[in-house]
């Protein structure tokens, strides 16, 4: 049995000095996604625990936060502490990934591994089985905005296929250029997890287009079973 189709709008796109507002707009979400960037990892600078936690006070939807950063065991318990529901960290920058998935778990959160595009899915073949989600990259982790990389429809695919040779059930979540236009061929290659920032809030109606986008992929999900 697949996972149904959940819609993780990113915060990125959003006005940053209308947070409580323009979190409102996307009160329908299934998850808030939140880019943590530590400047290092990628070449840009975003948000810290405190802009979890005030997304925490105003939200009901589960907070997935995506860790961008070189060295997540520093500071993984500062977002646990601040509400964090979902914590994903990238396997290119987790020296010890085991042990850091454990510790999210421990912590009662749920956790996942990312992969940037150029990372093949084999990597985690050895840890699929613990993780609740993995989130593939379909562009180079840093700015919104940016276009999807076609190549990345084959690699979910591979990514579903090694799930279920191993048995594994992990979310698998798709992070870059996701938008009306792709995420039902997205969806038929084996994702359930859609992250939008641009294309959710550059709608007219954010929570109409989350429902569109929802609807879009959870016919593709039924059409592909």
């Amino acid at each position: 049995m697949q996972h149904r189709a959940l819609i993780s709008p990113s915060i990125l796109s959003a006005d940053i000095a209308n947070l409580e507002r323009d979190l409102a707009r996307i009160s329908s979400a299934d998850l808030i996604h939140i880019d943590v960037m530590d400047g290092h990892f990628t070449g840009n600078l975003t948000f810290g625990p405190n802009v979890v936690a005030a997304c925490k006070r105003v939200c009901t939807a589960p907070l997935d936060v995506h860790m961008m950063v070189t060295n997540p065991d520093a500071t993984i318990d500062w977002y646990l502490d601040a509400g964090a529901d979902i914590i994903t960290v990238h396997a290119e920058a987790s020296t010890h990934l085991h042990r850091t998935i454990a510790h999210i778990k421990e912590r009662g959160a749920q956790a996942g591994a990312v992969l940037n595009p150029a990372t093949p899915v084999g990597l985690l073949e050895d840890i699929l089985p613990d993780l609740d989600m993995v989130l593939l990259m379909s562009v180079n982790p840093g700015f919104g905005g940016q276009s999807f990389i076609e190549g990345c429809y084959a690699k979910i695919a591979r990514l579903r296929e090694l799930c279920e040779r191993v048995g594994a059930r992990p979310r698998i979540e798709v992070d870059g250029g996701i938008s009306e236009k792709n995420i039902a061929k997205v969806a038929a290659a084996g994702a359930d997890t859609f992250v939008a920032g641009s294309a959710v809030y550059n709608a007219e109606d954010p929570n109409t287009m989350i429902a569109h986008l929802r609807t879009l992929a959870q016919n593709a999900i039924e059409a592909a079973r």
